[in-house]
């Protein structure tokens, strides 16, 4: 193709018909061979999709993909963390730029920590991301998010780029945002990328609760307090390209202080709470091609997280307890092509987690953790198929007491698609994956709560899907786009996770056995009206039915595992003319239930949101800006997410990008 494109420019030129002008060549898109590819398709936002969404980090735009759940604690710094398909977040594997993000302590990843000012594409897989080259830990989650930061891109005549963004909305909400990108030589470039937060996380609500003979308990009306925030985050890249391969280094920051304004019961706020958190991690990616069959990639990270938690509250005991945790992590990914259609890969990785904390009989726990994952893959084009097995051992040490568990398990995997007809527009996929994870240190070693003797959790997945995917070039339809999947997940020896009172302190349940049946559903659809004017739409629906069958002698035997509603869904409607985006975004979720027995009491009812913007780009000089108006909670719903934590209603924003 370059052959090609070279020699009809050098034509041009002799006759004359470039002379001195500058011609725009299309981009071309170089992809990897087909038995690199991914079996199974997954859901994705990236690029404008997520500028147009009124979402500031991770969390928000992960609201808008089916079968997940994600548990909000209000406002711009409430606690997010995410949970796939009713098996808990722990199964979740969360990964920055190839590697997976970790929190040995309570498994729980606060996605409110990542912004989306320096990403450049979100992407959820179901069962795992089915392509054989990859980490050893990414072949033993249920379920995986990719989070892929902006590479560096730059226009020829330029040799930098920079993003400036400002934000200011309700709460008394700040954001300041910028990305620096430079090019240091043709094979070479770095970013920096860095971000500041400042809000009071004060916000007017009213809560309303009922006795069960529908008398009101209390009603109340009031402003949110203790929610404020102030956050700086630095993320430092350095890109480079080798002869078939590609380097990569990232050194990343994050510190806050946040206030935990807590649950609202009985018209009392607690207002003593309080958490700072400083986080580093650094990583480096390596990955090269030795001819056209084999290929391998080396990763590494180090990563140390600092977090201190205080309730001051005068009702409360006084804690003032500080957590330190290490890891390291190393990985060796490799992959040889058999024959054309067929390849293999092996992987391993190495990870060691550390856990220290000025708590009174603190058990400083260190795990060790060795993986060793073997795949294959065949690619016969109207057939794919993939499998994967999966070897951890886990060993746990502790400084001060007698506790040494080791742990291993086998988590096979089987991924196949079929396409029925040549266009391969139409495909029909299925798979079959046993998960594991080991309980958190929180789970085992936890002071108040831990329990050393907690069996690991143990998941089994089906899954049968269909998609169809259609594109056209001219004409009224651009894009057409449904998959839809129906599963059955078995959870044995399951955990869940939920406030105890307190934000940062977690409960541990161990609720034996749960059965979950669900139906995930995915559309999207892009017109062209006229030549100026294009509308898309982007429509999710979840159905999840998990009930704990843990024993038939317990009172909640069979009922529905606590916040997981039945129905769930979103919706995106964006309109594009010229200049002008409006976009329409739309949440909901169904009644669910707050506690393991489904009681009136325990009730709570459905909640959606609606949310609006409209932005508008323009041209000043050589300089790109772009202004946004948003609209939160349109109609200002009053609703919790988790019980008792009152969610902000309407709410405003306004920003401006800059981009040189």
């Amino acid at each position: 193709m370059l052959c090609a494109i070279v020699a009809n420019m050098w034509s041009q030129q002799v006759t004359g018909d470039l002379q001195d002008s500058v011609r725009r060549i299309d981009e071309v898109v170089v992809t990897g061979k087909l038995t690199f590819q991914e079996v199974m398709p997954s859901q994705k936002l990236k690029g404008e999709q997520l500028e147009r969404l009124n979402t500031h980090s991770v969390a928000d735009a992960l609201r808008y993909f089916s079968g997940l759940q994600i548990k909000d604690y209000g406002g711009v710094g409430g606690i997010k963390t995410v949970n796939i398909r009713s098996m808990g977040t722990n199964h979740l594997g969360i990964y920055y730029d190839g590697i997976e993000l970790g929190n040995a302590q309570n498994g729980q990843i606060d996605l409110g920590q990542f912004s989306l000012d320096n990403v450049q594409e979100i992407t959820l897989y179901n069962g795992q991301k089915s392509a054989i080259f990859q980490t050893a830990s990414d072949f033993g989650n249920a379920g995986s998010v990719y989070i892929r930061t902006r590479l560096p891109r730059f226009s020829y005549d330029k040799s930098y780029n920079l993003k400036l963004k400002a934000k200011y909305g309700s709460s008394d909400m700040f954001r300041f945002s910028t990305l620096c990108e430079q090019k240091l030589s043709q094979a070479v470039s770095a970013s920096l990328a860095g971000g500041v937060l400042t809000s009071s996380g004060k916000y007017k609500f009213r809560y309303r609760r009922l006795n069960l003979d529908k008398t009101v308990a209390y009603d109340t009306t009031a402003t949110r307090q203790n929610g404020d925030i102030w956050a700086v985050r630095m993320e430092g890249n350095v890109h480079g390209v080798l002869e078939q391969g590609y380097w990569n280094f990232k050194l990343y920051t994050y510190h806050s202080e946040r206030g935990i304004p807590g649950a609202i019961v009985n018209n009392v706020w607690r207002r003593g709470e309080r958490q700072w958190d400083h986080n580093y991690f650094t990583q480096a990616s390596w990955q090269k091609s030795f001819g056209d069959r084999f290929s391998t990639r080396l990763q590494a990270k180090y990563a140390y997280y600092d977090t201190r938690y205080v309730n001051n509250d005068t009702t409360q005991m006084h804690v003032d307890n500080r957590y330190k945790q290490q890891e390291l992590y190393i990985s060796t990914s490799n992959v040889y092509e058999i024959l054309p259609n067929w390849s293999a890969s092996l992987s391993y990785d190495f990870r060691w987690n550390k856990l220290r904390s000025d708590m009174v009989n603190f058990a400083f726990p260190h795990r060790f953790s060795n993986l060793i994952a073997l795949a294959s893959a065949l690619d016969l084009k109207r057939l794919k198929i993939q499998g994967s097995l999966l070897a951890t051992f886990i060993k746990d040490h502790t400084e001060n007491r007698a506790d040494k568990k080791s742990t291993h398990e086998l988590t096979p995997a089987i991924f196949v698609n079929v396409y029925p007809f040549r266009t391969q527009s139409f495909s029909v996929r299925a798979f079959v994956k046993r998960s594991f994870r080991m309980p958190t240190f929180n789970d085992m070693y936890y002071t108040e709560v831990g329990n050393a003797n907690l069996k690991p959790e143990a998941a089994l997945q089906y899954n049968v899907g269909v998609v169809y995917d259609k594109a056209w070039k001219d004409g009224f339809w651009k894009h057409f786009r449904i998959q839809t999947d129906g599963y059955y997940n078995t959870v044995h020896d399951k955990i869940i996770a939920y406030p105890k009172g307190q934000q940062f302190r977690w409960t541990m349940m161990n609720l034996g056995r749960v059965h979950i049946t669900g139906v995930d559903v995915e559309t999207e659809l892009t017109v062209q009206p006229a030549k100026d004017l294009q509308v898309s739409g982007r429509l999710q629906y979840t159905y999840q039915d998990a009930r704990d069958v843990t024993n038939p002698q317990n009172s909640f035997y069979k009922d529905q595992i606590p916040y997981i509603p039945w129905n769930s869904g979103s919706a995106i409607l964006n309109v594009t003319y010229k200049d002008w985006d409006f976009t329409y975004s739309f949440i909901y979720a169904g009644e669910r239930y707050n506690q393991q027995e489904n009681i009136r009491y325990n009730h709570m009812q459905p909640w959606y949101t609606s949310d609006l913007s409209l932005m508008y780009r323009f041209k000043w000089g050589k300089t790109l800006w772009k202004a946004t108006l948003e609209v939160n909670n349109v109609f200002s719903q009053d609703y919790d997410v988790i019980l008792n934590y009152p969610m902000p209603k309407r709410n405003y924003g306004i920003s401006l990008d800059v981009t040189i």
